[in-house]
C-alpha cells in the first residue's frame, strides 16, 4: 500500500492575505505586545506595529513598488525586518528572504534570479560588509546620485535602501524611505489592498538543496498563513503567549512558523539578538516571561551548555519548537526538564511546503521516549495537508 498520511481539516482553512491578518490583530488585540526587540530596545504593542508597516507599505507605493513586484530584504532579525515583511504583503510584493550571510556570487544570483526592484539591507552583518559588497557588485553606486541605480550586474534593481538613519551612494537610509510614506494618501494603500488574493505569491524563500545556486521556493499567502496558524495551534497559542524566536527571520523558521505564527494567535515575537548568540535566549525567555521558544537542536545544546545557563528562571516557558534537523532524544529530554519547556514539539517538512507537514502534538504522552529522531508515533500530520511517497512501504518502515 502506497505510504499516505491525511492531515485532519476540521477546522476551515483562513481566507486572508497577511496584510488582512494584521489588521484584524490590530483591531482584536491593539494593545497587546506584537513584537519586542531585545537588542534593539523595541517595543511595539499590535496597533503601533500596524502603524509603522502601513507607513513602510505607502513608502513602497511612493516608489512605484507595483503588485507582484519583488522586494527583498538581507539583513539579520530586527524590528524592521518583520515591518518589510508585512508592508510588502500589504501592497501585493513579493517578499524575497535574502541569506544575511550571502556573499557577492549568491547575492548577485538571488537579485536577478527572483527580479528583485527595491532591496532592503542593512549595513552589514559579522563580519560583512554589505555597503562594499554592494558597490563591488554594482560599481554604478559610487556616482549615483539617486536612489535608483542602473546597474550592468543587476539591471532589475531600482532602489536601495538601508537600514538605520544613515545613507549611502546610490541609496536611501530607511529613516529617509519611511517619511516618503507620508506623501502618499491612506486610500491608496486601502486601494491597492482590496485588488490582492490570498491565491497571490507572498514570499520566496531561498534553500540551498542540492543545487550548486539557491533554488527559490514561491509561496501564496494562503500557503505561510495557514501553515503558520495551524503550527500554532498545535501549540496552543493565544494572546497570552510570548515567543522567543532566536531563529533567524530570512527561514520559514522564523518568518512563518515565528513571526506568521503570532499573528494568527495574537501573540507576541520576542526576538533576542540580531542574530543567535548563546546567552541571549534565556536572558530574553527570563526578561520578557517568554511562554515558547523556537530552536534547531544545535541552539538548544548550546543554550543548555552555556556557562550561565543556571543563573536564569525559565519556568515561564510552556512550549515551542525543535525543528530543522534531526532532535536528539538525550536533547529533548533535558529541553523539557532543565529548560521547563514540557510542552516542547518537533516540526517537519521543508521551505516549498510553506514549511510544516508534520508535527507532533503538545499532549502527546512519554514525548521523552518517542523523540528519537523522528517517530512516526508521534507525527500528526498538518490540518488540509497530505504526504505521499512513491514507494510502497511495511507500516512503521522509515519512507
Amino acid at each position: 500500500m502506497l505510504s499516505y498520511v491525511h492531515g485532519p481539516d476540521v477546522t476551515p482553512l483562513l481566507e486572508h492575505t497577511i496584510g488582512e491578518c494584521l489588521d484584524r490583530a490590530a483591531a482584536r488585540f491593539g494593545d497587546h505586545d506584537a513584537l519586542i526587540s531585545c537588542h534593539q530596545n523595541i517595543r511595539y504593542s499590535y496597533s503601533g506595529l500596524l502603524h509603522h508597516v502601513n507607513r513602510a507599505a505607502r513608502a513602497l507605493l511612493r516608489l512605484g513598488v507595483e503588485r507582484g513586484d519583488r522586494v527583498g530584504i538581507w539583513g539579520p532579525n530586527s524590528a524592521e525586518w518583520m515591518i518589510s515583511q508585512y508592508a510588502a504583503a500589504k501592497v501585493g510584493a513579493i517578499l524575497v528572504n535574502v541569506n544575511p550571510s550571502y556573499r557577492l556570487r549568491e547575492l548577485e544570483y538571488v537579485l536577478n534570479q527572483s527580479g528583485i526592484k527595491v532591496l532592503i539591507a542593512a549595513r552589514g552583518f559579522k563580519k560583512i560588509d554589505y555597503v562594499e559588497l554592494l558597490a563591488t557588485l554594482m560599481t554604478e553606486l559610487n556616482t549615483a546620485r539617486s536612489s535608483a541605480p542602473v546597474a550592468e550586474r543587476c539591471p532589475l534593481l531600482r532602489h536601495l535602501i538601508y537600514l538605520g538613519a544613515e545613507s549611502s551612494p546610490g541609496g536611501m537610509s530607511w529613516t529617509e524611505f519611511v517619511e516618503q510614506g507620508e506623501a502618499v494618501d491612506e486610500s491608496a494603500l486601502s486601494a491597492r489592498e482590496r485588488v490582492l488574493n490570498v491565491d497571490d505569491p507572498a514570499n520566496i524563500q531561498y534553500t540551498s538543496g542540492t543545487t550548486g545556486s539557491p533554488k527559490g521556493a514561491t509561496l501564496s499567502h494562503r500557503n505561510i498563513v495557514n501553515n503558520a496558524f495551524f503550527v500554532g495551534a498545535m501549540l496552543k497559542y493565544s494572546p497570552a503567549d510570548r515567543i522567543c524566536v532566536p531563529v533567524p527571520f530570512y527561514h520559514c523558521f522564523g518568518c512563518v512558523m515565528g513571526n506568521l505564527g503570532a499573528l494568527t494567535h495574537g501573540a507576541a515575537v520576542v526576538v533576542p539578538a540580531g542574530s543567535f548568540e548563546p546567552e541571549a535566549p534565556p536572558r530574553a525567555i527570563e526578561m520578557h516571561r517568554c511562554t515558547s521558544v523556537y530552536g534547531v537542536p544545535t541552539m538548544f545544546i548550546a543554550q543548555l551548555g552555556h556557562p550561565a545557563f543556571n543563573q536564569v528562571r525559565l519556568d515561564s516557558l510552556r512550549t515551542g519548537v525543535m525543528a530543522g534537523a534531526p532532535c536528539p532524544i538525550e536533547v529533548m529530554k533535558q529541553v523539557m526538564d532543565r529548560m521547563h519547556v514540557p510542552e516542547i514539539t518537533i516540526c517537519y517538512g521543508m521551505t516549498e511546503t510553506s514549511p510544516v507537514s508534520l508535527q507532533s502534538a503538545v499532549d502527546d504522552s512519554d514525548r521523552g521516549a518517542r523523540f528519537d529522531g523522528w517517530s512516526d508515533s508521534s507525527a500528526r500530520g498538518m490540518q488540509h495537508h497530505q504526504s505521499r511517497e512513491r514507494r510502497d512501504c511495511a507500516a512503521g518502515d522509515r519512507g
